[in-house]
């Protein structure tokens, strides 16, 4: 699973670091970055990540490019 983060949209909450602390986490700029540990975490626990972000600033593609969220 390919993960992107919006930085334009994120604002910060950081619910996608209290669902997958292992994949995200704040820069210091308050934004959400993508950790190099994301491809050793199911990819349901990132999907749940994507869909806690209140502003939708986390997209998922599979590896044929194919979006998975959000659609």
């Amino acid at each position: 699973m390919i993960v992107k983060i919006d930085r334009d949209l994120c604002i910060g909450a950081a619910t996608c670091l209290a669902i997958a602390p292992e994949v995200f986490t704040l820069d210091s700029e308050a934004k959400a970055v993508i950790l190099s540990s994301a491809d050793q975490t199911p990819d349901d626990v990132i999907l749940d990540a994507a869909r806690g972000c209140p502003t939708a600033a986390i997209s998922l593609t599979n590896a044929q490019g194919e979006k998975i969220f959000p659609k």
